[in-house]
């Protein structure tokens, strides 16, 4: 499997989270397949980035190809990928892994040996990979960070973020279709994805 480059994160932030579905994600040898993702820009209500650049947000203006890991609610660290165009301000956060590689590892990490519980979510999938605040503002492809590009187009569908409260209408959350490992299942009306015949989610 090819590593992906700087280059793929240098578009809109729906199309990144849409196609890191089925890529593998590792830091430090340990992860897995991306199973779960969800898409933020600068005009955005429900970003950080809307109200513009801060000290804690202040990795989501760029470059592409970085990390941008924040605390959730002082609890949990989030892993997201900074992407997008000029004006900057996007980010996709990575929500969920199907456990591959490393999984005693995970387990040690969390505390609990069922895969579904190991990466379901983004608080658990940054505990269980190591993820913290140290590594925000890192390059994507450079180590701990592994990124590989997936090797043929998977079943992706989309639907409504969750965990938020402002923008729930936008339908920029992925997921692999059927995937065990998602954090919460989709609702029965989303919409596939086919990139095979070249369609996509639709962007509000």
């Amino acid at each position: 499997m090819v590593p992906v480059s700087r280059a793929f994160f240098a578009r809109p932030a729906a199309s990144v989270a849409q196609d890191l579905i089925g890529t593998i994600l590792l830091v430090d040898g340990i992860g897995g397949l991306i199973v779960e993702t969800e898409a933020y820009d600068h005009e955005d209500p429900a970003s950080h980035s809307y109200a513009g650049r801060t000290a804690r947000n202040a990795s989501m203006f760029g470059p592409p190809g970085h990390a941008y890991v924040y605390r959730s609610y002082g609890l949990h660290w989030c892993l997201n990928f900074v992407s997008g165009v000029e004006p900057l301000g996007s980010a996709v956060l990575i929500r969920a892994l199907q456990p591959m590689i490393g999984i005693e590892a995970m387990q040690l990490r969390r505390g609990v040996t069922a895969p579904k519980l190991l990466c379901g979510g983004p608080g658990r999938l940054s505990e269980a990979l190591g993820v913290t605040g140290a590594l925000d503002g890192h390059p994507l492809d450079e180590a701990p960070f592994l990124v590989l590009a997936r090797e043929r187009d998977v079943p992706v569908v989309c639907g409504p973020r969750i965990g938020i409260s402002r923008a729930t209408e936008m339908p920029w959350r992925f997921g692999l279709q059927g995937s065990a490992f998602l954090s919460r299942r989709f609702p029965d009306r989303a919409v596939p994805h086919a990139p095979a015949r070249g369609r996509r989610c639709p962007s509000p």
